[in-house]
């Protein structure tokens, strides 16, 4: 029988509302007590200390109160492949992207600096990304995302860095995994106690966010980030659990279910996985500000509400209670007249969603979809979906929107809608 040591938090979410009071258990098999922890005195405080502030250094775009005209960069554009991988290349492609964003008229950048438990810059939690070096694991011997930073602001452009928090690979990518990620030390390391501390689900790897000791990982990942760039915000995107299915952290669920006492009732593993990624939510964000209280911390949630509610991203709790994000930024990627979930219909509804007041909204807007048949075939019907999208978004008194991706800007079949949507633009 393995010995583990499991903290969990069993918060009574509803879909709905998140309680007040979150609490969480600490539970040892050889302990048979649960111990009950306010989650104030815990892992916020592992990670940062309360004089650790930085002086604002610039306004982020939230402050400045100037519409969010953000542009994604994903990992896809900052690949090397096709170079000789050399600083200088690198160099290259990055001010040709801040060129043509400035062209498109953005303002923020949003670059995915950690897209598979891994990272563009020096870290001391994650190895390097696969997309610089050629490999996961093989460093470089200059700092890729502070020359980001460094030119995006001499260009006026804010940058928030975009994290992915749980995943470590899908469909064998990256392929291999270094020896100093994470996952590769537990697996082969002699402690049982971390066995759990990721799964596996549809050929994909991610971090388990059940355990404390994951969630401080994750969080301690982001804080490296804070207190040594000057960066304006962190994004989380879309990724939480990866889907229903109730086999892949079975163990750990069961776990949390006998730590309880027999008076107690447990959650439904649907609301335990949620439970868990409020508490990885609200923890980030509070290490955040804690760090820097210029740098905002948004998440960018599917556009389908549903959808977002099965894979635990409790947007009803983040949008009205404070202490999650400064902002949400719902992808959605839809055409005005997509016949199930369109567009307008979609931003109204997300819209009426967000309560709190100090939670900024901005609308995620498909661009890669445009000049394309899809959505059965309902971009085809205009070339100014876009266009028509930030007019909405502008008629709703959102915030901004944010556009995926950089590619799809500059790819020849979205050139019509683009121009379009730049027309409005000043």
């Amino acid at each position: 029988m393995r010995k583990k040591i499991v903290e969990f938090i069993p918060v009574m979410v509803s879909f709905a509302v998140l309680v007040a009071c979150v609490v969480y258990f600490s539970f040892d098999k050889t302990d048979t007590t649960a111990v009950v922890k306010n989650t104030s005195d815990t892992e916020t405080k592992s990670t940062v200390s309360k004089n650790e502030k930085s002086e604002t250094v610039s306004k982020t775009v939230s402050e400045k109160d100037e519409e969010m005209r953000g542009i994604w960069i994903p990992y896809m554009s900052l690949d090397l492949s096709d170079t000789d991988r050399s600083e200088e290349q690198f160099r290259k492609k990055i001010d040709g992207i801040i060129q043509n964003c400035i062209k498109y008229k953005a303002n923020t950048l949003i670059v995915q600096a950690r897209p598979f438990g891994d990272s563009i810059y020096p870290s001391e939690y994650f190895p390097w990304s696969h997309i610089i070096s050629g490999i996961q694991g093989k460093s470089v011997d200059y700092d890729p995302l502070n020359y980001i930073i460094t030119q995006a602001h001499k260009n006026n452009l804010a940058v928030h860095v975009w994290v992915n928090p749980l995943r470590i690979s899908t469909a064998k990518t990256p392929s291999p995994l270094s020896e100093d990620n994470p996952y590769m030390i537990w697996k082969n390391d002699k402690n049982t106690e971390n066995d759990d501390y990721t799964f596996e689900c549809d050929g994909g790897i991610y971090y388990n966010p059940a355990y404390a000791e994951v969630r401080k990982l994750i969080i301690d990942g982001v804080c490296e980030i804070v207190r040594n760039y000057d960066i304006d915000g962190v994004q989380f995107d879309d990724y939480f659990y990866p889907s229903e299915d109730t086999d892949y952290d079975k163990y750990s669920y069961e776990q949390y279910v006998n730590s309880l006492d027999k008076n107690s009732t447990p959650l439904s593993q649907q609301e335990w996985r949620t439970a868990n990624i409020n508490t990885l939510i609200s923890g980030v964000y509070a290490a955040v500000h804690n760090i820097k209280n210029n740098v905002v911390f948004g998440t960018s949630p599917q556009g389908n509400i549903e959808n977002d509610l099965k894979i635990c991203a409790d947007v009803y709790s983040w949008c009205s209670i404070s202490g999650y994000v400064d902002y949400i930024c719902p992808q959605i990627y839809v055409s005005n007249e997509h016949p199930v979930l369109p567009f307008n219909d979609t931003a109204k509804r997300w819209k009426n969603l967000v309560k709190n007041n100090k939670v900024r909204l901005y609308l995620g807007l498909g661009v890669y979809k445009a000049g394309t048949d899809a959505d059965n075939g309902t971009w085809l019907l205009n070339d100014d979906n876009i266009k028509q999208q930030i007019e909405y978004s502008r008629n709703l008194k959102t915030d901004g929107f944010m556009l995926y991706s950089y590619e799809y800007l500059i790819a020849d079949e979205t050139q019509n809608e683009v121009q379009n949507a730049m027309a409005i633009l000043e």
